[in-house]
């Protein structure tokens, strides 16, 4: 099998959760422990100064300002806003750091020194945008609660997402839970939050991304992507949907006076006689809207086709970054989902701040030819990465503000992980486990080798965690523990037979032997090496989990065989060889379980008294030999002791 290749620099984001709430399962098992897995990989593979690893709180937007006035309103909150922020922020940061999630930097939008650079740099990426002349002031209707005499913010108004096909459980003022763009008047059923009742529209003029003039450029770097990047298919198929003209969608009953209607209009017309169903597609999509102002009119019923539309820029929340004045329009704030984008590189510039580097290396880590920018994120997001974050990263290319050109990151978007059979949201009906209160059941580590062994990059996965099951049997097994018995039942006696073997037979010398291992034993760890190397490569953990059980097996069985004959003779040579082989093969169970394992997988080598560089790939195929000295030696092992645990009350 040949060996990937990896960028000399890599940088890892991982979507960032609202600072309106703590961290909840999906959070940590659908992305973050993914992004912490690769980034420890990538630490190990290049070197951990080629890696850096940022995400942070989302501060601010609509749900934030909502959930505030709520808690407020019901006295479960005093404080301001920021406070609120704050203390979400924090406790994010407790989970992450209780799951063994290691980021360079986990910032926060609003908060010191990230807060600072972040609104900085904001005003920088507007700068640029409009240097590039993709940016184009829209008049749109906003939703206003006549009894509460106020314009809504996104998440003040609920509804049916108008999207063709659509399968979100609500729909929001201009974009759906799924994540579909559209215009406000579009919204089916409007209500508003504040009152329960109907809201009327008022204009207002806000700042636009020209997205649809990036159609060609987006459809042309698909191509690419899914040529040469190893572009989960779901991603492709979620980016395809929207690269395809603007459609209306309406019953073939009405095609004679849709025909009529639009006849001043240049576009085509499809008729799917077995849906009763008539496609009109445009052009350009101020053609569709202008097609639907008239169709609204004159009481005929359609739907809309996914397709690019303006990306909003701007708002009129006060609790946002704020946008530079420009051209007459001032006072209004950054839409959350833009500044979001582009906030990993201002994360990235206070990390770089934070170490004493100047903040403008942050183009060595997004624009350089020898790095790469991964994304992790969960399928929901994929327009806003996929789509809006490229297409505005190519007009800034084309505008030439800065002296290096932004490359286009990888997105690794997982799908979602349920809760038993259902999708479960803090905005939903069915509310998700808090990912700290799961540790109350499982250990950080265990739960870190489930969600990888999940298979979350090609399908949506349940999480059946027994304790909230309704089956609680105690002799069925808890499926969340499967992944870990490998480490516990495989890697953990492998490990400890070699260690007592060795103080076992060897008379109380602790002085591991020097020499060569053997030829069999070092091509089946060099083939799993390369296995998880590749399948690493293409973020395919739950393949990695696999590569790690077959050799754990693998191992265990020989580790065992080597020194079982030592209880019948013993022979010095022989035993020498086995403890080399067997050296070698925890050795290098050990390095390749580090990204799942990292707690456990250090305490093994801090027990064979190995060095960091122990976990560097640039050793990875040699014995220990070469990263240590003559008469080198382990420590004693306890009677009873194990490496790779179960919390105390699951056994």
């Amino acid at each position: 099998m040949d060996r990937p290749n990896f960028p000399k620099r890599a940088l890892i984001t991982a979507g960032m959760p609202y600072g309106s709430k703590e961290l909840h399962f999906g959070h940590v098992g659908g992305v973050f422990v993914h992004a912490d897995c690769f980034a420890r990989f990538l630490r190990d593979r290049i070197g951990g100064e080629n890696v850096i690893f940022v995400s942070g709180t989302d501060c601010y937007g609509s749900p934030i300002v909502a959930k505030y006035n709520s808690l407020v309103d019901e006295g479960k909150f005093d404080g301001t806003i920021l406070d609120f922020v704050k203390s979400n922020h924090d406790k994010q940061k407790r989970t992450l750091d209780e799951y063994l999630i290691s980021p360079s930097l986990f910032a926060a939008s609003a908060l010191g020194a990230s807060g600072k650079m972040h609104t900085e740099y904001s005003a920088e990426f507007f700068a640029a945008l409009k240097k590039s002349g993709a940016l184009i002031k829209l008049s749109t209707k906003q939703f206003y609660d006549e009894k509460y005499q106020t314009f809504l913010n996104g998440r003040q108004v609920t509804g049916r997402c108008p999207i063709d096909g659509c399968k979100s459980e609500v729909g929001y003022a201009d974009e759906c839970a799924l994540g579909h763009q559209y215009f406000p008047e579009e919204l089916i059923a409007p209500v508003s939050t504040l009152s329960g009742e109907r809201p009327t529209l008022r204009e207002v003029e806000n700042w636009y991304f020209d997205l649809e003039k990036y159609m060609d450029f987006l459809i042309k770097m698909m191509d690419d992507k899914d040529a040469n990047e190893n572009l989960r298919k779901t991603t492709s198929v979620a980016c395809r949907e929207f690269l395809k003209n603007p459609i209306i969608y309406t019953k073939t009953e009405f095609a004679d006076v849709v025909k009529e209607k639009l006849a001043s209009f240049s576009c085509k017309y499809e008729e799917e006689e077995a849906r009763g169903m008539l496609r009109v597609i445009f052009d350009k999509l101020s053609d569709r809207e202008a097609a639907t102002s008239i169709l609204s009119e004159n009481g005929i019923r359609f739907r809309t086709g996914k397709t690019l539309v303006p990306f909003r820029l701007s708002g009129n929340i006060e609790w946002g970054v704020p946008v530079p004045e420009c051209d007459g329009m001032k006072g209004l704030t950054f839409w959350v989902w833009p500044e979001s984008l582009w906030a990993p590189i201002s994360f990235t510039e206070t990390y770089l701040e934070s170490i004493g580097h100047d903040k403008t290396e942050w183009k060595n880590w997004w624009c350089d030819d020898d790095a790469i920018v991964y994304q992790f994120i969960g399928e929901d997001n994929i327009y806003f990465y996929h789509l809006a974050e490229m297409g505005m990263f190519e007009a800034i290319n084309e505008g030439g503000y800065y002296d290096k050109k932004f490359k286009m990151p990888r997105i690794i978007a997982n799908k979602h992980i349920l809760f038993f059979n259902s999708k479960a949201s803090s905005s939903g009906k069915i509310k998700p486990p808090m990912a700290e209160e799961l540790l109350t059941h499982y250990s950080a580590e265990q739960l870190r080798a489930h969600f990888l062994g999940l298979g979350l990059g090609i399908q949506n996965v349940p999480f059946q965690p027994k304790p909230y099951g309704p089956n609680k049997d105690d002799t069925s097994p808890d499926p969340a523990q499967k992944e870990w018995s490998m480490f516990t039942n495989l890697l953990n006696r492998a490990t400890r037979t070699l260690f007592y073997s060795f103080q076992k037979f060897n008379d109380g010398d602790q002085t591991i032997p020097r020499g060569n291992v053997s030829e069999s034993v070092k091509t089946a760890a060099d083939e799993a090496i390369v296995k998880v190397e590749n399948h690493m490569a293409t973020q395919s953990f739950y393949l990695v989990m696999n590569d790690l059980e077959e050799y754990f097996r693998t191992i265990n069985k020989e580790i065992s065989a080597l020194f079982k004959p030592f209880n019948e003779s013993f022979d010095k040579a022989a035993f020498d060889q086995a403890v080399i082989d067997a050296t070698h093969m925890v050795k290098t169970a050990t390095v390749l379980a580090h990204p799942v394992a990292p707690a456990s997988t250090e305490k093994v080598m801090k027990f064979m008294n190995l060095p960091d560089s122990v976990f560097s790939w640039d050793n990875i195929f040699d014995s220990i030999d070469k990263i240590t000295d003559e008469g080198h030696k382990f420590n004693f092992l306890e009677p009873k002791s194990d490496f790779y645990t179960k919390p105390e009350w699951q056994y």
